[in-house]
């Protein structure tokens, strides 16, 4: 039989505006019928629930675009492979779904809907199970902190050095375990090109209420052992060789500095303009490095931007509002990384002034909080992930996220914090 969006799509439209009562419905199924399943996910299920219905969401509105949805759930499928997820976990839920839709969206239930419903799920769930069984890497790896620097009181930069190789491509991410959270996994940028001694780098802010991410920053040492999940995303080096502009939020910078590495390591010489944004100009953790950069390379240009501290004397403002005073970016390659607001409304004002979307590469970060908020491009099976609350546009890490019906070339998410 085959797909039926529209029907999908309308009954799940009556189900979206009751999300957090049938998420809790939903597991509530689950853990009665399959309570052996309890343990993989975590002691607390508030942002699993969110999880659950951002990823429906969004597996919802591309079933109009197969190849799109098709690489999404080919990623969700190798990533869950870290959980211990089974063919026989994803009838499981598949069951405990279909019972959820059904009892939420009575009132127009027909046999056409559950059969649509049917269908769909099929296709997903076979999509991961393939990709999963296809793939050959690790579904997790070991990993040394070998250096651990703090660079402002909440922010640190990690050097890990995994116990197997492991191949990623600037822009990417991972999630990582602490041994202090169990079965909790947070995403990061990983900050660095691919080096000939296999290490990553972390910029990890330390949020309130972040389980992994305040781990990370005040009680991680050299020598401390962590887990970390597949790299992932698709906010990678250009293939054209159009100047790059490069807006960084906060820890925002840590994938579009691996994107430049690339860029250095590879010979290439585009012009390259870098808009690092922060609040107060204390948070502007990395610029030695950044400044070397610089000074080694003159078609890179560093430009730091701080919105929110009356003392500094440099370029002052918020990220979108520089972006579009600074100068003419139509025949640019663009790159933008930070809280969504910010993310959300660069990219706007870029389309504006003639960047072609399909030329904007966007990734807005995720926090670490685990208490309350949204979550983007959560998975449903297992695992948690990052929450989202408050708002900026100033570069910081705290941000109100909005998922659905966001249509941008780029990676779907980030967590990061």
């Amino acid at each position: 039989m085959p797909l039926n969006p529209r029907l999908v799509k309308e009954s799940f439209s009556v189900v979206e505006p009751v999300a957090g009562k049938a998420a809790g419905y939903f597991y509530g199924r689950l853990f009665t019928q399959c309570p052996h399943l309890r343990g993989m996910f975590p002691p607390g299920m508030e942002v699993q629930r969110d999880r659950l219905f951002n990823a429906l969401t969004r597996v919802v509105w591309m079933l109009d675009s197969p190849e799109g949805l098709a690489s999404y759930l080919a990623q969700l499928g190798r990533d869950h492979r870290k959980y211990g997820v089974s063919p026989e976990h994803y009838r499981a839920v598949g069951g405990a779904l279909l019972a959820t839709i059904r009892h939420f969206a009575a009132a127009i239930w027909t046999d056409e809907i559950e059969a649509a419903w049917t269908e769909a799920y099929a296709m997903a769930a076979k999509i991961m199970i393939d990709a999963a069984a296809a793939e050959t890497t690790p579904p997790w790896w070991l990993a040394e902190v070998i250096d651990h620097e703090p660079r402002t009181r909440d922010i640190a930069v990690l050097t890990l050095r995994p116990s197997q190789h492991m191949d990623f491509v600037p822009g990417q991410y991972v999630t990582v375990q602490t041994a202090r959270w169990p079965r909790v996994w947070r995403r990061f940028s990983i900050a660095n090109a691919p080096r000939a001694d296999g290490t990553l780098r972390l910029h990890v802010r330390a949020v309130p209420g972040g389980w992994v991410s305040t781990a990370l920053v005040r009680h991680t040492r050299i020598g401390d052992q962590l887990l970390l999940g597949p790299p992932v995303g698709t906010m990678t080096p250009p293939e054209s060789d159009r100047d790059l502009l490069c807006v960084a939020g906060g820890t925002g910078l840590a994938p579009l500095k691996a994107v430049i590495e690339h860029v250095i390591a590879s010979g290439e010489r585009p012009n390259i303009h870098l808009l690092f944004g922060v609040r107060r100009a204390c948070d502007l953790y990395d610029m030695p490095d950044l400044a070397r950069m610089e000074a080694a390379f003159p078609w890179l240009r560093v430009v730091p931007t701080v919105s929110d501290d009356p003392g500094y004397d440099g370029i002052r403002g918020r990220l979108p509002d520089v972006v579009e005073r600074f100068h003419s970016w139509a025949d640019h390659e663009a790159y933008v990384c930070g809280p969504a607001a910010m993310v959300n409304e660069t990219v706007r004002r870029l389309q504006i002034s003639g960047v072609p979307l399909a030329r904007i590469h966007r990734d807005p970060i995720q926090t670490d909080t685990t208490e309350s908020g949204t979550t983007r491009g959560g998975t449903t099976l297992s695992g948690t992930s990052d929450t989202l609350h408050g708002d900026a546009l100033h570069g910081d890490t705290v941000h109100r996220d909005t998922e659905h019906g966001d249509r941008l070339h780029g990676d779907a998410i980030r967590s990061e914090a």
